[in-house]
């Protein structure tokens, strides 16, 4: 019997008015985020990001700049320091979220996942925070103002990267000891 078949029999059973908990329900799957890029998209953003990033880094992190942070992080194959300008924002329960806008592919968060923390730095100030845990809509919303939520899911962002306060200083891989 075919899923259609079943759902007609439950329905014809429970007198024309479906439950929800007798039909079949679709195994649970991550939050993913809508934007998906093929190669030659990719080339072209990252050719903007060498024009725009160094542009953006003068202002971001700064005292009067809560929307952009900078986010400063250590290559994982090549040992080079970044400094990576994102959307960055303090997390009500501690820390920092940021929206994985191009997913799990992005360099920068493969280098945090790597290191096991980096550094922020967000309205003038420096923080080290470590632990990154990929989180949801829902989790991180609370971080952001109404229009920037309104704004994420509109575009398709439904995964962020919070990052923990690093109260026992920063892991060795980050500080580049």
């Amino acid at each position: 019997m075919s899923t259609y078949e079943e759902r007609q029999e439950v329905t014809a059973q429970a007198g024309d008015v479906p439950v929800a908990s007798q039909w079949p329900s679709a195994p649970p799957r991550e939050p993913r985020n809508a934007i998906r890029l093929g190669p030659r998209a990719r080339r072209l953003i990252r050719a903007a990001a060498r024009v725009v990033n160094p542009l953006v880094l003068r202002i971001a992190g700064r005292r009067h700049m809560p929307i952009v942070g900078v986010v400063h992080h250590r290559g994982r194959k090549t040992g080079r320091e970044y400094a990576t300008p994102l959307g960055v924002r303090a997390a009500p329960g501690g820390g920092f979220v940021m929206p994985l806008t191009f997913s799990q592919a992005s360099q920068w968060y493969q280098n945090i996942l790597a290191a096991g923390g980096c550094v922020i730095t967000y309205r003038g100030a420096d923080h080290p925070v470590a632990e990154p845990v990929v989180v949801d809509r829902a989790t991180a919303g609370p971080g952001y103002p109404r229009y920037e939520r309104l704004a994420l899911r509109l575009i398709g962002i439904n995964e962020f990267l919070w990052l923990a306060d690093a109260h026992d200083g920063i892991p060795a891989a980050v500080s580049g000891a």
